[in-house]
């Protein structure tokens, strides 16, 4: 008889662990990039994430019925490798129009940027996280949004292929 109580309360108390397991996720928020990596609330609305700065303004978008034209100068057509960093924003059959940022202040915190990467000399499409000065002047720290961590290096100006200002899907 002891067995039987034994299982039965094995049971429950599994079945209790795994229900409120199920129950918690679903409040439960983790983020990598805060410095609070968990946070709790029956009424927590999903965090605020980078978004790209608004490089094309509604007045530059003319919609017709047979075409759609953007006014945008010195735009460039860009396609993607299968790397999975940008999932599920970007991937191997999207495809995206830049522009080549004449200033630093073309490029905020938010967008999507290529660069060309001193360390692997590959072009690289990630978003940037962060901007500042050092004794090198300006950079941008960019980390891809399903990486675990941001890159390696400090991002210059001069690394800087082009600003994505849309993606076609």
């Amino acid at each position: 008889m002891d067995k039987n109580r034994l299982i039965i309360t094995l049971l429950i108390v599994f079945s209790l662990g795994w229900l409120l397991n199920s129950l918690l996720s679903n409040f439960i928020y983790y983020d990598s990039e805060k410095t609070i990596p968990l946070s709790f609330s029956p009424f927590l609305k999903s965090p605020e994430r980078l978004s790209p700065s608004d490089h094309v303004k509604e007045s530059q978008i003319h919609v017709y019925d047979d075409k759609v034209v953007i006014d945008v100068k010195n735009a460039n057509w860009a396609s993607f490798t299968d790397t999975n960093s940008m999932d599920p924003y970007l991937d191997k059959e999207s495809n995206s129009i830049e522009t080549k940022p004449s200033r630093e202040e073309d490029v905020k915190e938010g967008d999507i940027i290529s660069y060309r990467s001193r360390i692997t000399g590959d072009l690289i499409v990630h978003r940037v996280v962060k901007i500042s000065k050092d004794s090198n002047g300006w950079y941008c720290i960019v980390k891809g949004d399903n990486n675990p961590s941001r890159d390696p290096e400090k991002i210059r100006f001069d690394q800087i292929h082009g600003v994505l200002i849309g993606i076609i899907y």
